[in-house]
């Protein structure tokens, strides 16, 4: 026991406990708040059976919700809701649709040397892509069907937020390192 009536920890408990608490759903926020807010356009883009129809599309990334898990490993599943203001032009007509969207990515939490907490992201994949269109007529949907529009937006909303987790400012934000900011703490004793 210490001298005010704590137990001392083991190294792995401390170890563990530490990462329980440096580690947090606000911590992992933070580093994904340079998303949230983003805006990009997607297209126009030729889709469908010889080229029928162009789609363009605004997409905004709206707030995260993120989710903890800790078990053996300290795993979080972020979620990045989408409003997609979608427009597929016919030449003869134009058709828009309001899409809500949904991109989830996978989390977890490793230690490396020298004494280093990474936060390793799993690029999403179109399946990690969910769009859910609103058709407001029969020809709407089936225009939508035909031209394949979901599948394109799932892609390119992918490869955009697989961009997006790469740029180097979220890169150094998934990265902390714990030597470096101790040697800053007993700096300013």
């Amino acid at each position: 026991m210490t001298d005010d009536g704590r137990r001392y920890l083991t190294y792995e408990e401390f170890g563990r406990r530490f990462f329980e608490v440096a580690v947090t759903e606000a911590r992992i926020g933070t580093a994904f708040a340079a998303v949230a807010g983003e805006q990009f356009q997607v297209g126009p883009m030729v889709v469908g059976p010889a080229g029928v129809a162009k789609v363009r599309a605004d997409v905004e990334i709206a707030e995260p919700e993120i989710l903890r898990t800790v078990g053996d490993m300290i795993t979080f599943t972020v979620k990045l809701p989408l409003r997609i203001a979608l427009l597929v032009d016919l030449k003869v007509d134009r058709i828009r649709y309001d899409v809500e969207g949904l991109v989830t990515l996978p989390l977890t939490v490793r230690c490396a040397e020298p004494l280093q907490l990474r936060i390793e992201v799993q690029p999403p994949k179109p399946r990690d892509v969910i769009v859910d269109v609103s058709s407001y007529n029969m020809r709407g949907s089936i225009i939508r069907n035909l031209a394949q529009v979901d599948d394109e937006i799932r892609r390119v909303i992918a490869r955009f937020v697989a961009d997006e987790v790469d740029k180097p400012e979220i890169k150094q934000a998934r990265l902390i390192e714990v030597d470096v900011e101790l040697g800053k703490a007993f700096e300013a004793i």
